[in-house]
């Protein structure tokens, strides 16, 4: 057992290991008592924060199956994770999408109102804001999380990898069904933008500090302000091997498009090198 092997190794923490982790019978149990403790405040005390969270956690369809594959998702994927008990225990990105599980539960019982409490908590405290209402799928990892911004009408798929700073937008000057719709296994690199009712494709790997606001076709690596296909990921699922270098992409010989559809100056895709010109040039910034 990883709790009680890292009780035996740092005496200080053996207290807070057996309480939140070796006193509990279930994965529900401990992540419910853990997160109620991160969350509680003077309105909403731990005790009771506590009995909402585990209600979710073992009513919800499939909440079990979601944070088993999550827990995985950053012991796979994040290699500062080197024991899964750290990852339960210490990386809010794990910690802000359960918590985010639980309001989206409550977001579908109607209880819109400690719904949104409960988001608000997630926000002051994890400084992740994932708005109730956004749908998630399983074996996500959040890297860091700190700045990831996802919105209302938002989807995203399973087996999807973001870094901090991800925006899951809206454009600004759409009511209804206005955020990005992500598909699985797609890598969202550090400070990417997504705005708007877009889909990003399966397999699909947006570069960071990228601005899209146009469908990504699948299996396509988007760079650039504003997005700019470049190539395509070396594998089906860049989530899983979280490659954020847009250079190790499989280049195309066929001319690059840029993800608004828009190719005024016909540019080429080298092998070596990247975009180019159709005079050999490598373009303008």
């Amino acid at each position: 057992m990883e709790a009680a092997a890292a009780a035996r190794e740092e005496q200080l923490l053996a207290s807070f290991l057996y309480a939140t982790v070796l006193n509990h019978d279930t994965l529900e149990a401990c992540l419910a008592f853990h997160l109620a403790n991160k969350l509680a405040s003077t309105t909403l005390p731990s005790t009771m924060l506590n009995e909402i969270i585990r209600d979710a956690l073992e009513t919800a369809p499939d909440a079990c199956y979601a944070i088993r594959l999550d827990l995985l998702a950053v012991a796979d994927r994040d290699p500062a994770c080197t024991r899964v008990i750290d990852a339960l225990l210490f990386f809010k990105g794990f910690h802000a999408l359960q918590a985010h599980r639980v309001a989206h539960w409550l977001w579908k019982q109607g209880r819109y109102a400690l719904a949104l409490y409960l988001h608000s908590q997630v926000c002051k405290v994890l400084q992740i804001d994932i708005h109730p209402a956004g749908k998630i799928g399983y074996g996500v990892f959040m890297d860091h999380g700190t700045g990831v911004v996802i919105g209302e009408t938002a989807r995203v798929g399973n087996n999807v990898s973001m870094l901090h700073h991800v925006t899951l937008g809206g454009t600004g000057t759409k009511l209804g069904d206005r955020h990005p719709k992500i598909e699985d296994g797609v890598l969202i690199g550090a400070g990417a933008t997504i705005l708007g009712n877009v889909t990003v494709g399966r397999g699909a790997m947006v570069g960071a500090c990228t601005v899209l606001t146009n469908d990504l076709p699948p299996h396509s690596t988007a760079v650039g302000v504003p997005a700019r296909i470049v190539g395509a990921p070396r594998t089906e699922s860049p989530a899983f091997e979280m490659d954020q270098d847009p250079t190790h992409c499989r280049k195309r010989r066929t001319e690059s498009t840029h993800a608004d559809g828009l190719n005024p100056k016909a540019e080429s895709i080298s092998p070596e090198y990247g975009p180019t010109l159709s005079n050999g040039q490598a373009p303008t910034p």
